[in-house]
């Protein structure tokens, strides 16, 4: 498809609607991805679906969301990203900032209140973060930690993802397109092309063999190969007399991505079954190969190719590739929580109705 005709199977309701087909256009040129209909249409229900192809909408009550999560959930989150005796005192700092600077009279708290878009709260933070890190040091019975500027502030940003397509930051710093510091990455994300760029290649440069659209939205949301996961855990369910979690983690996780050494549902259960049907793929084996669950290479994985054999022996059937993660999704931008079915579904309604536009151009 060229750029005039992505621009025909964009929504009518779109402004600009030249510029973003033409955005889509030539990012899915310089990240080579094949310009097919189902292709392009996957990426118009996306940015659709997250954003309405507003590089930084508007969120309905965001200020007050926010605040809200200050005052219930501050000290914890604190806690929780620099441990409970620094956390607790950065906790402390914070509050004293957000009600009496820059003013009593014009505090953050109040500024906070007043935002309407994510990246007014996202720049907000920084300016917050910056501000304590010239003004405080903290000092602990275990060491001293001191605030950088920097680093403290996006370690304790709590706007993690951002743009029309709503990506992850530490998906964006994985795979940044040009030099730069974690400002300017997060300030390029709310553009129209730097957010459309990241989304692009999270939704799309990863190889899938699914036979419907609806799994990569799955994917979207859940985490890449989730539903490809999901299906193992479902075959794993099906071999098994315990119910499995079909989340489409296959191994604990740590806040920062690392794996866990403790033993996922997902492992014990491999494990048992490997024992109880003499398998020789030892514990260790399986603990590398489900290393590979974000990889289309976990599918040559002696434990994948054991799992998909002994389902289609025990159960007549053949082995299941996708099916759709069960995860709840929430945070503060959502009115109520969601699950991973719901976001996947209303994707797949705006990819149908892409495809049916597409239906009548040719090519």
């Amino acid at each position: 498809m060229q750029a005039d005709q992505i621009k025909k199977v964009l929504p009518s309701r779109v402004s600009e609607r030249q510029s973003w087909a033409q955005d889509i256009f030539d990012i899915m040129d310089e990240l080579r991805i094949e310009k097919t209909k189902q292709n392009v249409c996957s990426i118009v229900a996306v940015v659709d679906q997250e954003s309405n192809f507003i590089a930084d909408p508007t969120v309905a009550g965001l200020g007050e969301k926010a605040v809200q999560e200050i005052n219930s959930r501050l000290k914890e989150k604190f806690e929780a990203k620099l441990g409970e005796l620094i956390g607790g005192t950065v906790a402390g700092y914070f509050q004293e900032v957000l009600k009496n600077q820059p003013s009593p009279e014009n505090n953050y708290m109040s500024q906070m209140r007043q935002v309407k878009t994510e990246r007014e709260l996202d720049l907000l933070y920084r300016e917050i973060f910056a501000y304590m890190s010239k003004h405080y040091h903290i000092s602990a019975l275990t060491g001293a930690a001191k605030l950088v500027g920097q680093d403290i502030g996006e370690k304790m940003n709590p706007i993690t993802t951002l743009g029309s397509m709503q990506v992850h930051i530490n998906y964006a710093k994985e795979h940044k397109r040009q030099s730069g510091n974690i400002a300017e990455l997060r300030n390029s994300l709310y553009t129209q092309y730097g957010g459309l760029y990241y989304g692009i290649h999270r939704l799309m440069q990863y190889p899938a063999e699914y036979d419907q659209a609806i799994y990569r939205f799955a994917d979207y949301n859940s985490g890449m190969y989730s539903s490809r996961n999901a299906a193992f855990q479902s075959m794993l369910q099906a071999l098994s007399e315990n119910e499995i979690s079909l989340d489409g983690d296959l191994l604990l996780y740590n806040k920062d991505g690392d794996v866990r050494p403790t033993l996922s549902q997902s492992e014990k259960e491999l494990i048992a079954i490997f024992a109880k049907n003499n398998i020789l793929i030892t514990p260790r084996q399986v603990r590398s190969d489900l290393k590979k669950e974000k990889d289309k290479k976990f599918e040559n994985t002696q434990t994948y190719l054991a799992v998909q054999k002994l389902y289609q022996s025990k159960t007549n059937k053949d082995p299941m590739y996708a099916v759709m993660p069960q995860v709840v999704i929430s945070g503060p931008k959502l009115s109520r929580d969601y699950n991973t079915n719901w976001f996947a579904s209303r994707v797949n309604g705006r990819y149908e109705t892409c495809m049916q536009k597409a239906k009548r151009i040719k090519i």
